[in-house]
């Protein structure tokens, strides 16, 4: 049903997978979605939609990720207040880590999802010596027939 399409390409563009959602018990299972979705030109452009601002939600993820304090706030033991000593701000590695890892894997999806946008754009330029045009020549040689030519 339409309501059932809308549930499911509203769960797409707030990051969740189709796999995850059709585990849902009150969902269809993935084929039953892939026949819908074939079946049904409607269908298929709100599906592609849904996929299309997910990728975009993922990007927004990648700045938050990103921006993220991975730090941990230690007070030195010099002082006898609360409010006396040093204070040293730690950056926790451990976390640093694992978000290098999280953008590092929304990046290559977002790749695979959208390589026009978020593709590595590669370019390829040739050029001859010190970057002079590329020279071309062409020889013709006319043989007369019957020279012993094969």
């Amino acid at each position: 049903s339409q309501e059932i399409a809308d549930i499911i390409c509203e769960r797409i563009t707030n990051g969740e997978s189709l796999r995850a959602i059709c585990r849902d018990d009150a969902m269809p299972a993935m084929a039953t979605v892939f026949r819908w979705i074939a079946a049904h030109k409607e269908l298929r452009e709100q599906y592609t939609l849904s996929m299309e601002q997910r990728a975009e939600m993922m990007f927004e993820d990648i700045i938050d990720i990103a921006d993220d304090e991975c730090t941990m706030i230690k007070r030195s033991k010099h002082g006898d207040g609360e409010d006396e000593g040093e204070i040293d701000v730690i950056f926790d590695a451990t976390a640093v880590a694992r978000n290098r890892l999280r953008v590092d894997a929304r990046k290559w999806a977002l790749s695979k999802m959208m390589p026009k946008k978020y593709g590595d754009k590669i370019t390829q330029e040739l050029g001859g010596i010190d970057g002079a045009p590329i020279e071309t020549s062409h020889t013709i040689t006319f043989i007369k027939p019957g020279n012993g030519a094969a």
